[in-house]
């Protein structure tokens, strides 16, 4: 685009072609701030690595940091950030298997059935609920809210601003289902409210993998399947 003004896609392009970075980029996912220690532990790099990749993607604007005492703590830049990242990784039509070993099994059909996208669900779970939703008239087949769909979430003791800064509801590409589940601020303040509820819980070592619960069952039966897991 000689002469013209232009986004630098290639420079953007280039924070995401490496394994470390895109393994750091992928754990931070699950909205927690990471320590640059948990961090190469997870991508498997040292610490000193996992520095420089930290400045890089801080550089770019993906990662934001916070410190707190000595420690310094890295996360994901907001929802965009978390979009691009898991827009990318659905896009990419190529998975790494998981490894052979028994608990990397367990390990990746966790994943596989409900995980955290960043503040929203993912994962059969996720895709669950958006068919639920959009065969109750909750959600149009454009993923906007209905006036019944606001009532519902009413229901549940959501009070949505009236004026949001956030879009309300959108679909996100889950990269293992291949298909869109509802993201936005309805579906983080769904997630919030079903983990104060306990209808999903956290999966013990797999960071963002949930699981639903009896509770959950109950709750949402209406709205999903009865032999989803």
């Amino acid at each position: 685009m000689e002469g013209t003004s232009s986004p630098e896609l290639a420079a953007t392009a280039a924070v995401f072609a490496n394994e470390a970075r895109a393994s750091m980029l992928l754990l931070m996912l699950d909205g927690r701030a990471w320590t640059l220690t948990e961090l190469s532990k997870a991508a498997g790099i040292a610490r000193s690595s996992a520095s420089e990749h930290a400045d890089r993607l801080l550089d770019a604007g993906l990662v934001e940091e916070v410190r707190q005492g000595r420690h310094r703590y890295l996360r994901l830049a907001g929802s965009r950030a978390a979009a691009l990242v898991e827009a990318l990784a659905a896009f990419s039509g190529r998975v790494r298997p998981a490894k052979q070993s028994l608990d990397a099994q367990h390990r990746d059909r966790a994943i596989r059935q409900a995980r955290t996208c960043y503040r929203h669900l993912a994962g059969k779970l996720g895709i669950a609920l958006t068919d639920g939703m959009l065969a109750k008239g909750f959600i149009e087949s454009d993923f906007s809210l209905t006036t019944s769909g606001h009532a519902w979430v009413a229901s549940l003791g959501i009070e949505l601003p009236e004026h949001p800064r956030r879009i309300l509801t959108y679909p996100c590409l889950d990269w293992t289902e291949r298909r869109e589940h509802m993201a936005g601020l309805v579906a983080d303040m769904l997630l919030a409210t079903f983990r104060e509820r306990a209808w999903v819980e956290p999966v013990p070592s797999n960071a963002r993998a949930v699981r639903l619960t009896a509770a959950g069952r109950e709750g949402l039966a209406d709205l999903l399947p009865a032999d989803l897991f």
